[in-house]
């Protein structure tokens, strides 16, 4: 049995911590084959066809399922060369015509986002001066919570951002950019008709509007009939692409555009693993592999949670992005041919080095119910070396000279060596670079072991009945 898969581009899905003597046999994959076999077929018969198995939308009628062609630019894709064009027209506008930008999204519509923004921008991008950032726009998020105080903050926010540009005469552009399928979504429609409503109050600020919502008019979206009658900028939220899987189609390329990440790159690394992921043998395809590992350890074993721990902060929100999507596609209480199951895990969001100091105690000497998957990058384009500003003190002048980068990745490989020793479940995700290109990679190689996933488990990995249920109490007590 192979214990790693590497592409030629150097990812690496090493996968050795999740074999072995109390781990997962040669047997285990053996007693699957067929179940494997099958999964295979089926994404196979999705990449043809864009139809998943008992798929329904949410209103119970057949829907396709087109994120395996999100990677391929071509016309008739969601991806297509018109819409690239439009997208590349709007980072134009903002760097020439834009101050901040303000999205609002929930879910999906906000997780991908976040995590570009923190891979690419970080907490200092809105402190730059504008010839810093190339003039690109800062960059603000709401409608993530129906939260009052996080909104009457965001206004202190954009105040605090425009006092510079007012105080020189001049004045502060900023956009609203809702992002929702329906244009319905409680949470952003709220943040929208609020901050609209607000900041239209002001004498020092131009306000305009990009909505991302349905552009079909059967759908009805309030979103895009406000577009139409206030001529703002549109963009699709595309059929056949669930929140979760947008990143990769204009849910997720408007922030790319605003921040001016290279969209060509972005793709190119999803459509790179793509390619890598056509074989049906589970040892030559890595997402297969990764199914195949975490549904055994899940069935066999009993690992009922999984851990995705990333080494660097600015990987906390790609954590929370796999949250959803872990949670969401595989959390069903029905398979596809309508038996209970009650399949899934729990995930749940870890960083390195931070959470060695919180969770990684309950790794360790807990239950033995969980797979740690680690996130590794070799080159963060960044690093600190430490100098010797207290001599005298032998505890801290012993790191003169220590690389941060070093240490961070010496911890990543201690954590897991130490779980190992404990014949603990772990998997290494590794990316050589931190850029467009490998996080389009990873994203879709994540994307891409949900789904396989899913067929393996029988279960519809597109789908959320879970959450109408809730949204159906809210609207009862809202009167709405």
């Amino acid at each position: 049995m192979v214990r790693n898969i590497t592409l030629k581009d150097g990812f690496e899905f090493d996968f050795a911590t999740m074999l072995g003597a109390g781990r997962i046999q040669n047997s285990d994959v053996e007693a699957i084959k067929d179940k494997i076999q099958q999964a295979a077929e089926g994404i196979k018969q999705l990449r043809r066809t864009g139809k998943a198995k008992n798929h329904l939308s949410k209103d119970g009628k057949p829907e396709s399922v087109h994120f395996t062609r999100l990677p391929y630019v071509q016309e008739g894709y969601p991806n297509n060369p018109k819409s690239i064009e439009n997208l590349e027209n709007f980072a134009v506008e903002l760097r020439n015509h834009v101050d901040a930008v303000l999205f609002l999204g929930v879910g999906g519509s906000y997780l991908g986002n976040k995590v570009l923004f923190d891979l690419f921008c970080g907490d200092g991008w809105n402190i730059l001066k504008p010839a810093q950032r190339n003039y690109h726009p800062a960059i603000l998020f709401g409608g993530n919570n129906l939260d009052p105080l996080q909104s009457q903050q965001l206004v202190d926010q954009v105040w605090s951002l425009a006092r510079n540009t007012v105080t020189k005469g001049n004045r502060f552009r900023l956009m609203l950019v809702p992002i929702s399928k329906s244009g319905t979504t409680l949470e952003t429609l709220t943040a929208f008709s609020y901050f609209y409503e607000e900041f239209q109050k002001e004498n020092y600020l131009d306000l305009d509007v990009t909505v991302v919502t349905d552009l079909d008019p059967a759908a009805q979206s309030p979103l895009l009939a406000l577009a139409k009658e206030k001529q703002w900028g549109m963009f699709d939220v595309k059929n056949g692409i669930g929140g979760r899987f947008s990143v990769l189609n204009d849910v997720g390329l408007v922030m790319a555009a605003a921040i001016g990440l290279n969209i060509g790159e972005f793709l190119q690394g999803a459509r790179i693993m793509d390619e890598a992921c056509q074989s049906d043998d589970w040892e030559k395809n890595p997402a297969l592999a990764n199914a195949v590992l975490k549904y055994l350890a899940a069935e066999k074993y009993g690992c009922d949670i999984e851990v995705f721990m990333g080494y660097g902060i600015c990987f906390k929100s790609l954590a929370e992005w796999y949250v959803q999507l872990l949670a969401e596609s595989l959390g069903k209480r029905q398979d596809r041919d309508g038996n209970t199951v009650f399949y899934g895990r729990t995930p749940i969001a870890a960083i390195g080095t931070t959470d060695m100091h919180a969770q990684t105690q309950q790794h360790q000497d807990g239950k033995r119910n969980k797979v740690v998957q680690f996130l590794q990058v070799d080159d963060l384009h960044s690093d600190v070396v430490l100098g010797n500003p207290f001599s005298h003190i032998p505890q801290i002048a012993k790191y003169e000279g220590l690389s941060l980068n070093r240490a961070l990745q010496v911890a990543l490989l201690a954590n897991r060596e130490a779980l190992d020793n404990d014949q603990r479940f772990t998997a290494l995700y590794r990316l050589p670079h931190l850029n467009a290109y490998y996080i389009g990679e990873i994203f879709y190689f994540l994307m891409l072991s949900i789904a396989y996933e899913g067929e393996l488990a029988n279960v519809d990995a597109f789908d959320q009945p879970g959450v109408e249920q809730y949204k159906k109490i809210i609207k009862r007590e809202l009167g709405k």
